[in-house]
């Protein structure tokens, strides 16, 4: 037999206006990666390179692009006029 017995849900709790403006405050307010790093750069490696690479990232603790672009940029600085 089904219980016909109803629950009321209650009224919706009143926001908070500094929750909100808390939220609010990350919509463009900070620059992402994707609006740092635009372009993007493919190469082929070996495999096994690959599965190096990979591993050598994870034990820094970083990802695989955040270990390249540091390697690239000591290989290429800006260069100061």
């Amino acid at each position: 037999m089904k219980n016909s017995k109803r629950v009321a849900i209650g009224a919706r709790p009143p926001t908070d206006p500094h929750a909100d403006a808390w939220v609010r405050q990350g919509d463009g307010a900070h620059i992402g990666k994707t609006d740092l790093y635009t372009a993007r750069l493919t190469i082929d490696v070996t495999p096994t390179l690959r599965a190096r690479i990979k591993v050598d990232a994870f034990t820094r603790g970083i990802t695989v692009a955040e270990m390249l672009r540091g390697l690239l940029e000591l290989e290429f600085p800006e260069k100061q006029p």
